[in-house]
């Protein structure tokens, strides 16, 4: 497959992110929770004692199992994974998207983390507009986190994985 048939793919596919991250955005809390898949599969409240020590303050509230109970302890931690995760992918599709249509990978690297960025910074606004919702500053930055990590990444791909390994291939010898 082409380089630009490729880079259009990957566009399309953070495009597509942002269309379910907007989607999600424009649900209310109670609609997404997944409290009560977890009431049943959890029922027996595994690792309880290992994790009931955990206690930490997000977003000016406390989080601990003595603060939200169990269920809702584990979901913070499967949103904050679903936050991380959406904004890594989308960092990384709009890198992929950009690098062969942008000059210069770390300009490539710059814009995909400014439009991933920016994209959240937005999601949180609208989800200050969306019924039981909070736009968090704390979202953003972890947003942030997720895609910068996605750059690095990225980066390190093709300026020392890639290059070591395409160098290796030009002095392969065949006989």
């Amino acid at each position: 497959m082409n380089k630009t048939i490729k880079s259009t793919i990957y566009l399309g596919l953070a495009f597509l992110m942002m269309g379910l991250l907007f989607y999600s955005s424009s649900q209310p809390y109670g609609e997404q929770s997944v409290t009560g898949i977890l009431d049943q599969l959890l029922a027996n409240e595994p690792l309880k004692g290992l994790l009931s020590p955990i206690r930490f303050t997000y977003a000016g509230s406390e989080v601990s199992i003595a603060a939200s109970g169990y269920n809702e302890f584990i979901e913070f931690f499967i949103r904050k994974a679903a936050h991380f995760g959406s904004y890594f992918l989308l960092a990384l599709f709009w890198f992929l998207g950009l690098k062969e249509r942008v000059s210069g990978v770390y300009l490539t690297a710059l814009l995909s983390f400014m439009l991933t960025v920016g994209y959240a910074s937005f999601d949180e606004f609208h989800q200050g507009l969306t019924p039981d919702r909070t736009p968090l500053l704390e979202d953003i930055l972890l947003d942030s986190v997720g895609a910068f990590t996605a750059i690095v990444l990225s980066l390190l791909y093709f300026l020392v994985w890639k290059k070591s390994h395409s160098s290796k291939r030009k002095f392969k010898r065949t006989y």
